[in-house]
């Protein structure tokens, strides 16, 4: 394998991207006078701008919350189009201690594991500590994995076991089979990556043609089986803590939501100060208003 990990990582962070996303992760970055800025999710595979682009906002200095991240909702309207972005936002220092695998928190590596691109950096040592970060992320998946999949076998089975496990762990809902989309609609991404991030995390392994085969030690593995389970034990209890902080923290939460609901159902329901402002207290006022419009609309279809 002449190609490293970090080789690899830092040519696919450096994806083409959508120029107006670029612009976007530009605004957000300076605005917040962050280090870096990440964009994932599915528009990042499709080059659309419909729905929902994902960033992550990587500030610098010590992580001021100790439940993380931040999640935000932005519309910016830009040449009359309107973009809207769910941002999350957290240390460049904690994101990296969370892709090391150095906290009980499973979401950093498992997310950032899969495509993402850096598109907006302050600074070419931001851009270093970035890259590091998302190498190291692909590192700690691949040592779990090594774990959680089987004896021997084709590197998707190695994947396929992490992410089941952690969907578990995550206190996800997910469709059965999940994995098996991401792993196919991420193909390229994914193909050859395992034995590189092995290689980098010090893993020996056996190849025969498609087939791998991991040489942990006995100690090693058990160290890294316990240390699955206690994130296994403690995941469940973070995401909810998260969940119900999101609930008093998530800035647009009222815009995101009506926009939602105006995208699945077709009922636009307006988004006043109060429910820009106290979208908890707003809710039933909100779903009576719904109420009367579905009920307007399935008249007017009679």
């Amino acid at each position: 394998m002449s190609e490293t990990l970090q080789e690899r990582v830092a040519a696919s962070l450096a994806r083409e991207i959508h120029p107006e996303v670029a612009e976007y992760a530009r605004k957000l970055g300076e605005e917040a006078g962050a280090c870096a800025v990440l964009f994932y999710g599915s528009n990042l595979r499709t080059g659309s701008l419909e729905g929902v682009l994902d960033f992550y906002v990587l500030l610098p200095g010590p992580q001021q919350e100790r439940i993380w991240p931040r999640v935000s909702y932005r519309e910016w309207e830009r040449e009359g189009e309107v973009l809207r972005a769910k941002i999350a936002t957290i240390s460049l220092a904690k994101f990296a201690e969370a892709a090391r695998g150095e906290s009980r928190d499973t979401t950093i590596w498992t997310r950032f594991v899969q495509p993402s691109a850096l598109i907006w950096a302050n600074g070419e040592d931001a851009r270093k500590q970035t890259l590091s970060a998302v190498a190291q992320a692909a590192r700690t998946a691949s040592r779990f994995a090594a774990v959680l999949g089987p004896e021997k076998g084709p590197a998707e089975a190695y994947w396929r076991a992490l992410f089941q496990a952690t969907y578990r762990a995550e206190f996800r809902v997910e469709k059965p089979g999940r994995e098996d989309s991401i792993l196919s609609v991420n193909a390229g991404h994914f193909e050859g990556l395992l034995p590189l991030a092995w290689q980098a995390e010090g893993i020996a392994f056996e190849r025969d043609g498609r087939m791998l085969e991991p040489r942990l030690d006995p100690a090693a593995r058990a160290r890294t089986a316990e240390a699955w389970k206690r994130r296994e034990r403690m995941g469940k209890a973070l995401n909810i803590l998260r969940l119900a902080k999101a609930t008093t923290t998530f800035e647009g939460a009222a815009r995101y939501g009506a926009w939602k609901l105006e995208r699945h159902t077709g009922i636009a329901l307006e988004v006043t100060p109060f429910r820009e402002k106290h979208p908890l207290l707003a809710m039933p006022g909100a779903a009576w208003d719904l109420w009367r419009a579905k009920r307007r609309s399935d008249q007017a279809q009679r």
